[in-house]
């Protein structure tokens, strides 16, 4: 009768193994996926001091206020100053800083 306990977790332990090589592997290509309309804003990044509401929004973390925001407080010298002057909370900045650019000497608003 001692015998049977280990070979019971023995079986146990084979299940086991044998279902987690069943399942897929997750790939880093599945990990780092995002959106298509994502992957082209990391291409080609957004000037804070020309970008239009519409296209503010469509970077992710971005919703109507900090357009309306962003729109509102320009000109900017440098992307930074959405922290410093107070339209983006740090950790929102930290998010989307990678999708924006501020050109210098642009003046225009839209």
């Amino acid at each position: 009768m001692k015998i049977r306990k280990p070979m019971l977790h023995l079986a146990a332990m084979a299940a086991v193994a044998a279902t987690l090589l069943a399942m897929p592997a997750v790939t880093t290509a599945q990990k780092a996926y995002r959106p298509a309309s994502h992957r082209a804003m990391s291409v080609k990044p957004l000037d804070i001091n020309t970008a239009t509401e519409a296209e503010l929004r469509a970077v992710p973390g971005i919703g109507s206020v900090y357009a309306k925001r962003i729109v509102a407080s320009r000109p900017y010298t440098s992307k930074d100053q959405l922290v410093s002057k107070g339209v983006l909370p740090q950790g929102v900045y930290d998010k989307v800083n990678g999708y924006l650019v501020a050109h210098r000497g642009s003046k225009t608003k839209r």
